[in-house]
């Protein structure tokens, strides 16, 4: 096969598909009872394996995971378990029995004997009372529990399942807001790494640690992937069968406005605020909720006792809430958290079966997969707050399929709080428009793999574009495909900044490098390029390669701590498997206080809490590379890289060839001094005084501590760098010298990581000659290509991103406009030779 093909197949692996590894089960072996929506839904999961059902209320989830446990007991010896909330053991008994099945509630090890089907909850599991290895197939019912990245439940329902062979979730409701929560699912399926998945669909902001984003250019093919591993069901008739029966009711939601009682109030920094505000704090909104409390309550009361004849669910959130409902209306039989288990099940089961008209209880404890609906279409929620999978499932315990009346939704709030429930308002507009994504999906494709996957392929491949002027050329093309086509030795010098494995992507091709899964398949696909630099780059000559090593969250990793994963060690190796010469690296000085503002890793309080998790700032590098000259027994380049004394001096040679070593005495400028200038002034004027003398890390400590004492340390970026003195360590590199400054101007559309003039200007003056071939594979901007023309070299880049590519044509052709067009002396001297 040849190399092309091999990369063809190598981009066609790319493809984001959940892997299969369950059974298939014919249509006929399924329980009768099933209707068909349900039956293909089963038949699904277990040819999956490892499977999500998110169907709408009413639709069935507690028969499919009944009916799919019993699947897996016929065909294996194992037991099955399935794990629900409080409150709901009497629904999956009573659906078990149609099914015929034998279902037995255990909340500890020593209760499980023999196999079957068990029933449990979450708290058994979580709390280390039931052993899931005793299991071979596990479905989570309301599997929202795991919402929380980095709670105690999800943290060790993910570890503690692994093993589990058949893994199943079950929920109404992925929080609309959080699309990460769907991440964590894959998760616990098994489907893909948590960290990778983050990675490869959201966006960092570079300002705020975890403050992550669907990329916009990847929306399509994450739902895509998603329901390569879960089914989103809103109705029968989106797998193409009837919606008879499953029509739901209107529902009616009324707003009630009550007033807090709440007058001007006096903020910790002593600040008084003339019109209180529920949604600027939780203290705040505590306090709102215990001011507008007699008030909720009244209009509560008025609410009930208009209805006297109608069943109703009163929702809550609080103790003292729960205590003003009693007192109030001493006929609600209410549950709360400190009850014992089977009393709590006892009442909503009776609630349930309308045994009790009216019931108070708090959406944590039956906001999850109760049935209310057969005898209450009337909910009032005596507050409102910032949880919304929470609400919108209390919601759906009475509205719901198999409703038959209308529903009424009664929600209750203070005047202070009218921006928490415009909150709450627009997270339930978010909700159903990702529920119509999710609906369309399915309807377009079903549940077939197969034409997923078409739709996904179809992003493989460019079209190569390209643009040639005198002195450069730019190509929209993939890098491997065009570096491929070029011919050997016909390059004087790569420089490149190389996407830093799976971080960043930045389009939607599976041809982008950053379109990985880890370090690993990254190399992989740069082993398909690295050789065709080396072919094409003249005997001799120089690889330039900027790389930064990637910093590994501990919550990502299972470490604790945050980690660095040492990219730019893996990409030496890399160079050198590919028979480059290494000869060594420049080292560019970052800004640890702005790092830290971006990963929290080095933070002050964490230092002082445990030194012993305390990194050191992330620097960049300059990988220095070397292809091989032709005649090995000596060290000059077919073509050297030539000087001449008079323009590199003896000193400028010490300097460039020295190692950097650091001595200690003398003083550096003054706290008094250096606290008299601005922020920009301070960084530098210290970094330039600790050029001129010698450095003394003490008294650069010093320095800043009486800074800090005169508030004029700032927090935000490190004010008082100390200036390096070895050429291979570079301080002074100004970051904000690239061409997304000129694309903010023009309010276009800024490249992710940019490459700084000063790196690009360095590398091309110190390895190359005038006229000389620059080529960077990945273009970007045009960076490399725009600067080699401004010094007097040739310019060649590759882009696969379109948008990139044509910002940076402009640039390229203005750099040689400026270059190339002639002057009016010029033309006055063609003239005079005329």
């Amino acid at each position: 096969m040849s190399r092309q093909m091999q990369y063809r197949e190598f981009l066609e692996a790319k493809m984001c598909m959940a892997r299969k590894s369950g059974f298939s089960v014919a249509a006929e072996a399924v329980h009768p009872m099933l209707k068909p929506h349900q039956r293909d839904i089963v038949r699904w999961c277990l040819d999956g394996g490892c499977r999500g059902i998110f169907a709408a209320f009413g639709l069935g989830k507690t028969l499919m995971q009944l009916e799919i446990m019993r699947q897996v007991g016929q065909r294996e010896a194992m037991r099955q378990l399935i794990i629900c909330p409080l409150g709901v053991r009497g629904e999956f008994r009573a659906d078990a029995d149609k099914l015929g099945m034998d279902i037995r509630f255990v909340r500890r090890s020593e209760e499980v004997d023999g196999t079957g089907l068990y029933l449990t909850n979450y708290e058994s599991v979580r709390d280390g009372r039931l052993d899931p290895n005793l299991f071979g197939a596990v479905s989570l019912d309301e599997a929202s529990v795991l919402r929380s990245f980095g709670s105690k439940t999800y943290q060790t329902f993910l570890a503690l399942f692994e093993a589990v062979k058949y893994r199943f979730v079950a929920t109404a409701t992925p929080s609309p807001n959080r699309y990460k929560e769907l991440i964590h699912y894959a998760g616990f399926l098994g489907i893909m790494d948590t960290g990778q998945a983050l990675t490869r669909f959201f966006q960092r902001d570079s300002t705020k640690a975890n403050n992550l984003t669907l990329y916009p250019h990847k929306e399509r093919e994450f739902w895509l992937w998603v329901n390569s591993w879960a089914i989103f069901l809103q109705r029968p008739s989106d797998l193409g069968y009837s919606d008879e029966g499953y029509d739901l009711p209107p529902l009616h939601v009324h707003y009630h406005e009550v007033a807090s009682g709440t007058g001007p109030t006096v903020e910790r920094d002593g600040q008084v605020r003339l019109l209180p505000d529920a949604s600027l704090s939780m203290v705040a909104a505590s306090r709102e909720k215990r001011a507008s409390l007699p008030a909720r309550v009244a209009k509560m009361v008025e609410l009930v006792e208009a209805e006297p004849n109608e069943h109703c669910i009163i929702w809550h959130d609080q103790e003292a809430e729960r205590h003003a409902i009693k007192a109030a209306l001493p006929e609600v039989v209410d549950i709360y958290g400190s009850q014992d288990l089977d009393v709590r099940e006892d009442r909503v089961a009776a609630f349930s079966r309308g045994e009790i008209r009216r019931f108070a209880t708090k959406p944590v404890l039956s906001g999850s997969g109760c049935n209310f609906q057969r005898h209450c279409r009337m909910a009032i929620f005596l507050g409102i707050g910032f949880k919304f999978n929470d609400f919108i499932q209390a919601v759906h315990r009475i509205h719901r399929f198999l409703q038959g009346r209308d529903c009424h939704i009664h929600i209750i709030y203070a005047d202070t709080e009218t921006r928490v429930l415009e909150t709450l308002k627009r997270k339930w507009r978010q909700h159903e428009d990702m529920v119509e994504k999710m609906s369309d999906i399915i309807r377009k494709y079903g549940l077939s793999h197969a034409d997923m996957g078409i739709e996904l392929r179809r992003s493989i491949g460019v079209e190569r574009i390209e643009v040639k002027g005198k002195l450069f050329r730019a190509v929209n093309n993939d890098c491997v495909e065009e570096t491929r086509a070029m011919a050997e030795g016909s390059v004087d010098l790569i420089v490149t900044s190389i996407p830093f494995a799976n971080h960043y992507e930045y389009t939607p091709s599976y041809n982008d490098f950053g379109h990985t899964d880890d370090n690993g398949h990254f190399w992989g696909q740069m082993d398909y390029l690295t050789p065709e630099l080396l072919r094409v780059l003249a005997p001799g000559r120089i690889y330039a390669c900027h790389v930064k090593d990637r910093i590994m969250f501990g919550n990502v990793t299972g470490k604790g701590a945050p980690t660095v994963s040492p990219f730019h060690a893996e990409a030496i190796f890399h160079a050198q498997r590919h028979e480059f010469d290494y000869m060594g690296m420049i080292t560019v000085v970052t800004d640890v206080v702005r790092e830290n503002n971006q990963t929290y890793r080095l933070g002050w309080t964490e230092q002082c809490k445990d030194g012993s998790k305390m990194g050191v700032g992330s620097p960049e590098y300059i990988l220095i590379f070397r292809k091989p000259q032709t005649d090995r027994t000596k060290g000059y380049a077919d073509t050297p890289v030539s000087k001449t004394k008079d323009e590199y001096s003896r000193a400028r040679w010490q300097v460039d060839a020295h190692a950097f070593w650091r001595s200690s005495g003398d003083r550096l400028v003054s706290p008094d001094e250096l606290a008299m200038m601005g922020p920009d002034a301070l960084a530098r004027a210290f970094t330039e005084a600790s050029l001129q003398g010698i450095y003394d890390y003490e008294e650069h400590v010093r320095i800043g501590e009486a800074l800090e004492l005169r508030g004029a340390l700032p927090a935000t970026f490190m004010s008082i760098a100390p200036g390096s003195q070895d050429p291979d360590v570079w301080h002074d590199v100004n970051r904000m010298r690239t061409l997304n400054g000129e694309q903010k101007r023009r309010s276009l559309n800024m490249h992710v990581c940019p490459l700084q003039f000063d790196i690009v200007d360095r590398l091309i003056r110190r390895y190359s000659n005038n006229g000389d071939l620059v080529f960077d594979p990945f273009g970007g901007l045009m960076t490399v290509p725009y600067r080699a023309v401004k010094l007097g070299r040739r310019g060649y880049g590759v882009e696969l991103n379109a948008g990139y590519w044509s910002d940076g044509v402009k640039y390229c052709r203005a750099a040689e406009q400026e270059l190339t067009a002639p002057s009016l002396f010029d033309f006055c001297t063609a003239e005079s030779a005329a």
